[in-house]
């Protein structure tokens, strides 16, 4: 199998996630680095035993595919180049600073027909991947996505930092269009909106509830999904999820548990509960590696650009209610 050869753009903290990463997986070649600090990275280029390129645009001439983790601000100006060059782009969440700037980059990669994938990697958590079977149909949903306050990523308000996570995850499970959203959120410690809660409507009757804070004691990553004769349990942070249904008293399966027995109605009916089996692997290489998979096959990325704008336009109407609120 040819190896797909990647450049990574930005070995801060996360960019030197994404190298680690890139460094055990067999189908990437990691060819280099590119960082505005030139001495940060060929300290990088040295522990990850690749080429620090002092310029961009040289690094793009020599890989198939670039991993853009610079701030927020610059992913359009880095991803458009690549773009054009006609490169691969995986580029982090949220996919660019401005709607504006989102749709400019997902439409040249589809005139291009190129991929890029957005670094939602929650997608890619086992406890969502264990679910993938199970094919959820929510009616409502509930998530917490909670942090203690840390002055990174206090640039932006919470909406982009932690809650874009779950939004994009319940774009992804709800297959209608949001209708409604009502919110409200407020700057604590921080001069950007540090709390919020939002309420989204969608067309074909889910409400989601979504709450996400960044001044919490203790990290919380949960939700919950509920839906007809089901509910399911998520924890991101223990990679966990559990289900609990009701079934046919003849549809148990041998690896479930039956909880209790519904007698109402004209058959009986079992509760049963199961914990689906999480894949292998941490999130972070199966982003990497569903990313490599689109590029040898040349064709849509599971988190795609068109994803990463949807869940970018939630968000921002999500602050602009809580600005007009707020004033």
């Amino acid at each position: 199998m040819e190896r797909v050869r990647i450049g990574i753009a930005g070995v801060g903290k996360l960019g030197t996630f994404h190298c680690n990463t890139l460094s055990q997986l067999a189908e990437a070649e990691l060819v280099g680095l590119y960082d505005i600090d030139d001495a940060r990275a060929r300290e990088s280029a040295e522990r990850f035993r690749c080429m620090a390129f002092s310029t961009y645009a040289e690094m793009l001439e020599q890989v198939d595919a670039v991993g853009i983790a610079v701030p927020t601000t610059l992913h359009h100006q880095y991803t458009l180049p690549a773009l054009k060059a006609g490169k691969a782009v995986f580029v982090e969440k949220p996919i660019a600073a401005t709607i504006g700037e989102a749709e400019e980059m997902a439409a040249l990669a589809a005139e291009n027909k190129a991929v890029l994938q957005v670094g939602h990697i929650e997608r890619f958590n086992p406890a969502i991947r264990a679910l993938e079977h199970l094919l959820p149909d929510p009616m409502f949903i509930e998530s917490h996505r909670m942090a203690p306050f840390d002055p990174r990523g206090t640039d932006v308000a919470v909406v982009l930092d932690l809650m874009i996570h779950d939004i994009d995850i319940i774009l992804s499970l709800v297959k209608s269009e949001v209708s409604r959203i009502d919110a409200s959120g407020v700057a604590v410690v921080s001069d950007e909106v540090d709390i919020a809660n939002a309420r989204l409507q969608f067309a074909n009757g889910c409400v989601a509830n979504v709450t996400a804070s960044r001044i919490s004691q203790r990290k919380m990553r949960k939700m919950r999904i509920f839906q007809r004769d089901a509910y399911i349990s998520i924890d991101f942070l223990q990679r966990l999820s559990e289900v609990f249904r009701i079934v046919g008293a003849e549809e148990g399966e041998p690896t479930t548990v039956v909880l209790g027995q519904i007698d109402k109605g004209k058959r009986k009916r079992h509760i049963i509960y199961e914990q689906p089996k999480a894949p292998e692997g941490d999130a972070m290489q199966a982003e990497w590696q569903a990313f490599l998979k689109a590029v040898r096959s040349r064709t849509r990325p599971i988190v795609s650009g068109d994803d990463g704008l949807r869940a970018l336009q939630v968000a921002e109407e999500i602050t602009g209610i809580i600005a007009r609120n707020t004033r």
